[in-house]
């Protein structure tokens, strides 16, 4: 970074005064709670994660130094303001593939098309997004989340919302836009899936269960690879000759 890009001196007291100010209105607030979801608690918490993250970024810049604080991230519901009652509830979610594999989930997608006189004409499962379509068409979205291995999916991110409303939505009403009005302090609870949260685990921990996956998919390999090795025998050890010759 170069100098003229750099905070100045004063910049970066202004923060760390302004860090010690939100401290004080974050102890205030917590002295002055009423309850374990005090809206106040919640709003000084955030303005002292901002001014510590501003002073911390501010430190770097400068003096090339940082800060022993750990910036938490937005991984806390704000205080619940919904119904005490609810008498209907909204379920959100979302899951991310990535198609690992497009011949296992084409082969996949001709099994749907052989066995349906209704599916779409010959040659929909000749395409990745064709086959997308057949798959997803015939199996529900908890099934292909079950058994994406054997589709050729690899799972991605995923997370669920509950969300509480005073009564049931009209039918048709939001469809056309399903996740835009979503009240974060109407959310019961939420649920995330990530990848970044299992960075710290030892990836040896996982060999079983990846054992035990694989094995359920050994009659599809031997469908999409019919012409096994000829020197080897069943178990795909190499053949050993026969006694008698």
């Amino acid at each position: 970074m170069s100098d003229a890009a750099q905070p100045t001196a004063a910049e970066v007291r202004a923060a760390a005064e302004a860090v010690k100010t939100a401290l004080d209105r974050h102890l205030a607030a917590v002295e002055r709670r009423s309850g374990e979801e005090d809206p106040a608690v919640y709003d000084a918490f955030n303005e002292l994660a901002a001014a510590a993250e501003a002073y911390d970024e501010l430190l770097y810049d400068r003096y090339d130094e940082v800060t022993p604080f750990e910036i938490p991230g937005e991984d806390t519901l704000p205080p619940y303001t919904g119904p005490e009652e609810p008498s209907a509830l909204s379920v959100l979610i979302r899951r991310d593939y990535a198609v690992a594999e497009p011949q296992r989930l084409m082969a996949q997608a001709r099994r749907v098309e052989a066995a349906d006189e209704e599916a779409p004409g010959a040659g929909a499962s000749d395409t990745v997004h064709g086959a997308l379509g057949l798959l997803f068409g015939e199996f529900e979205p908890d099934e292909i989340a079950s058994r994406h291995k054997e589709f050729g999916l690899e799972e991605g991110d995923s997370t669920l919302w509950v969300t509480a409303a005073d009564e049931s939505a009209e039918p048709g009403e939001w469809l056309e836009a399903p996740f835009e009005q979503v009240d974060p302090q109407r959310m019961v609870c939420r649920f995330d899936v990530s990848a970044v949260f299992d960075e710290d685990y030892d990836d040896g921990e996982d060999e079983d269960e990846d054992v035990d996956s694989d094995a359920e998919l050994t009659e599809l390999d031997a469908d999409l690879d019919p012409d096994p090795d000829p020197d080897l025998d069943e178990d795909g050890e190499p053949a050993r000759p026969d006694a008698d010759r």
